[in-house]
């Protein structure tokens, strides 16, 4: 199978701004006998993708291996990163990549227009005030991004994104900058913890009973959209159509009995912000389910009946598997056919019961399995928005001003970085509605809906910005510096134009390019020159670092080549 079909129809209109503004025409594409049919489509019945299992990964572990992991693991894995996992073993970074990162410290105002807190000084804890909720909301998605920028080796901010992804709340929704910070801190908390006791504690947070309705929920009038949510979208999922409103996994009738179960909770919008029980306001009779669910009842248990629920929908097999169904569209790829759901859905959701819904030990087997290393699963994954504008960063190796230096200008690049996103269609904090990111849900394209007529473009017009006159806001530039990156690697390697581009190339894509295609990259670096010129200017340039002439003329290829190799195709794949 080639990983690069499903990128076949967008690779001549990714690649041809780099090849114009190199002067080198397009490359003929691949033979077609080297492009499988099957690639990225519905498999025709008893044709499975793979045949690999959730047995433990033997194989080699070097660089690529290490790499591939941390790019499913992380926003942008930088050089450094992939090479000290490089150097220990799959275990060892296993262990690593599975400790939950520290609590981060709360955003914070950087804004005059908030009077009500100091410049530098948390608002999480301030009464609310909607003349100040633009910005604090602000402040809040600034921060998040500065967390995926500054990431350490672990899972935690993928794991928060997925929980985000999944019991999702929309932030413009809320109105309450403080309810979604306390959202944010709850997914954090839990990400590599147990989903089981997050879904129970998501389903009463503030953010969540204002963005569903729970709020509004009475024993006269209960709201049926949490309950519906729960069971169709974050636990057992719909099933098959047997009628009218009716699945395999659940009726109406079970979503009426969610939704009374649910009644009497509200948010409490005061300091501290909380959520708080009305027994008037709920529902006391005997919730009634219906054979979906056994015929199970849930009996009067005022505040904690909600918890009788969600271990009600999670005694359930099909919750199991609904759950690593995501993870493996979040961490693998997006078919899922009857040999992967045999030999790794099913197993991973006995993982995941075996171990009382506790996610780590999941997590833990699907990634160092066979079939995660499994060659078909390397770089075949569309990057999210989020993970080529926080990944560019991260692995150019930009510098950010710090908070000492410049905290209004910290926050204004991470803004900057927002913003690039939701022109891409992610906007962090803001999916566009309770089902999440349509990229790991919508049938059949999945993440390939990530590259379009709009976000194209935009995804090319962030990466020529940054290779070339970087991004200012208040006096401050934030700018790939493509000399310092260089010089960060071997000497010999620098030096060697050969060196140099394959070893930009193993940082940046996940599979390996064409000759045709290392060709196009040579003579983006050295337009019509010998390979020994390369080598000539860059000791030149050593020599006399602070030589204007000496360092624009490296400059000036390193940004040329790097512009062609963004332009590719598997520049986009993780």
């Amino acid at each position: 199978m080639n990983r690069r079909h499903f990128l076949e129809r967008n690779s001549a209109v990714l690649e041809k701004p780099a090849r114009a503004a190199a002067g080198l025409a397009t490359p003929q594409p691949e033979p077609p006998e080297t492009i499988s049919r099957y690639a990225n489509k519905a498999l025709p019945t008893g044709l499975a993708r793979t045949s690999s299992t959730l047995a433990p990964y033997t194989g080699t572990w070097g660089y690529a291996q290490a790499a591939h992991l941390l790019r499913r693991s992380m926003f942008g894995p930088t050089r450094t990163e992939i090479l000290a996992a490089a150097g220990s073993s799959l275990t060892a970074v296993l262990n690593t990549l599975l400790t939950p990162a520290a609590p981060p410290a709360p955003p914070v105002n950087v804004s005059a227009t908030d009077t009500s807190v100091a410049i530098g000084q948390t608002w999480v804890a301030q009464v609310f005030n909607q003349t100040f909720e633009g910005v604090r909301k602000a402040s809040l998605r600034d921060w998040w991004v500065g967390l995926l920028l500054n990431q350490a080796t672990s899972l935690t901010e993928k794991m928060t994104l997925f929980w985000h992804n999944h019991f999702v709340v929309e932030l413009a929704e809320i109105n309450d900058a403080r309810m979604g910070y306390e959202y944010c801190r709850l997914l954090r908390q839990h990400a590599l913890g147990n989903v089981k006791q997050l879904a129970k504690d998501v389903t009463v947070t503030p953010a969540m009973l204002r963005y569903l309705n729970g709020n509004q929920s009475t024993a006269g009038a209960p709201n049926e959209n949490y309950g519906r949510e729960l069971l169709e979208l974050f636990t057992v999922g719909k099933g098959p159509l047997i009628g009218p409103g009716n699945y395999t996994h659940y009726t109406e009738a079970d979503v009426q009995a969610a939704a009374k179960v649910l009644t009497g909770w509200r948010d409490l919008a005061t300091v501290p912000i909380g959520s708080y029980y009305t027994a008037s306001r709920h529902d006391a009779t005997t919730k009634v389910f219906s054979s979906a669910f056994g015929n199970a009842s849930i009996a009067p248990n005022g505040a904690t009946e909600y918890q009788d629920l969600v271990n009600l929908v999670f005694q359930q097999a099909e919750t199991a598997r609904f759950l690593v169904r995501k993870l493996y569209r979040w961490f693998v790829y997006y078919l899922i056919d009857a040999q992967v759901e045999t030999d790794i859905i099913q197993p991973l959701a006995t993982i995941l019961i075996q171990n009382n819904f506790n996610v780590t030990p999941v997590l833990r087997a699907l990634l160092g399995s066979q079939h995660f290393f499994d060659v078909l699963n390397m770089g075949c994954l569309i990057k999210s928005p989020l993970d080529f504008t926080v990944g560019l960063m991260r692995q150019m190796q930009v510098v950010f001003p710090t908070a000492a230096s410049n905290l209004a200008a910290q926050y204004g690049m991470w803004n900057y970085l927002n913003s690039a996103s939701a022109v891409m269609q992610q906007t962090l904090g803001d999916p566009p509605n309770v089902a999440g990111w349509a990229a790991y849900y919508q049938t059949p394209q999945f993440h390939e809906l990530w590259i379009n007529a709009v976000t194209l473009p935009r995804r090319n017009q962030v990466t020529d910005l940054f290779i070339g006159t970087g991004y200012t806001r208040t006096g401050v530039k934030i700018v790939i510096d493509p000399v310092a990156l260089a010089q960060s690697f071997p000497a010999a390697t620098a030096s060697d134009c050969n060196l140099l581009i394959d070893e930009f190339m193993r940082l940046m894509v996940p599979i390996s390019l064409t000759a045709n295609q290392l060709a196009f990259l040579k003579g983006a670096l050295l337009p019509g020159l010998p390979d020994f010129e390369w080598t000539v200017e860059w000791q030149a340039f050593l020599a006399a670092p602070t030589n204007t002439a000496k360092r624009a003329a490296v400059t000036t290829k390193l940004q040329a080549m790097l512009r062609a190799l963004m332009g590719l195709a598997e520049y986009h794949l993780s």
